[in-house]
């Protein structure tokens, strides 16, 4: 019998999730045959404005609420994977030479990406993946390349230092909900093959829709709508103040009832569709895992 005493192990990890929000927690466990289990998780809220727009705007606020998730969740697991928001990135699908070596294959994705990513790249962080052979030419491969702004991955990475952690993993929402769906496509009619999957992530403030079909995305769409704005509406609906509301279902005093900018936008967009004034007179009508690497 044979024993990989000397083969490195992965360190075990959990998740970490960190929206404009709350901070959320999750560690799974491999079951086996069953596939994974949840072990434990631990979700925590964020003072109002700690994140907007995917950027971290009070990093003290937000690792106090990621050290109070870690202690109430309970695991000894010090390492995590994180995520940075699919709106902070910028990704292209590419087409280079199969017979590319590694190396050449590095520097060829460098010199593509100039050509999409509106930064120096000393500004980002690039990565990008082999996805296979194109589809119509066998001597060419499709590769994935996705570059996002240094400091989006820095502070990510810093609130994890600030509360004990170390971020082994940082991964792009958008493709970690693509792995995660993996895991359960399998329970699909056909495996899920030749089917169009639809992945619905709503947030406190937006909505993202990514569509799949065999494994590939083919449409991503980002909209202005999440559970706060949802949350006022039922509010006024029903006909509650936000102090009722939030005794109603025991949520704390600061829980936040309208997304940023909401106000703002229904403002606009009731200016933008005439209400509020006379309607004029009509008039005429006029006659873009393999490798990871990031940029020096």
């Amino acid at each position: 019998m044979a024993f990989d005493l000397f083969t490195a192990k992965a360190p075990p990890l959990f998740g970490l999730d960190i929206s404009s929000s709350s901070v959320k927690m999750l560690e799974l466990v491999d079951a086996g045959k069953s596939g994974y289990r949840v072990e434990r998780y631990a979700i925590e809220p964020l003072p109002r404005d700690s994140v907007v727009d995917g950027n971290i705007n009070n990093l003290e606020a937000v690792t106090e609420s990621v050290k109070r998730a870690h202690s109430r969740m309970g695991t000894r697991t010090k390492h995590v994977a994180m995520a940075v928001p699919s709106g902070a990135v910028i990704s292209k699908k590419i087409v280079v030479s199969a017979a590319l070596r590694e190396e050449e294959l590095e520097v060829q994705v460098e010199s593509e990406a100039n050509q999409y990513i509106p930064f120096a790249l000393e500004e980002v962080n690039l990565d990008f993946q082999v996805l296979g052979p194109s589809p119509t030419n066998p001597e060419e491969q499709e590769v994935l390349l996705a570059a996002t702004r240094k400091e989006k991955v820095e502070d990510r990475i810093a609130v994890a230092d600030s509360a004990g952690l170390r971020a082994l993993v940082m991964d792009v929402e958008s493709f970690a909900q693509q792995n995660a769906l993996s895991l359960v496509v399998q329970a699909l009619p056909g495996g899920g093959k030749e089917q169009n999957i639809a992945i619905v992530d709503v947030g406190a403030n937006v909505m993202n829709v990514s569509v799949l079909r065999n494994d590939q995305s083919v449409y991503t769409r980002e909209q202005a709508f999440g559970g706060n704005q949802l949350t006022q509406d039922i509010v006024t609906r029903y006909g509650m103040t936000p102090e009722e509301y939030r005794a109603k279902w025991n949520l704390p005093a600061d829980y936040p009832m309208v997304a940023p900018a909401y106000a703002e936008q229904r403002s606009a967009f009731a200016r933008a569709i005439g209400l509020g004034r006379s309607r004029p007179e009509p008039e005429a009508a006029p006659a873009k895992r393999s490798r990871r690497r990031a940029a020096a």
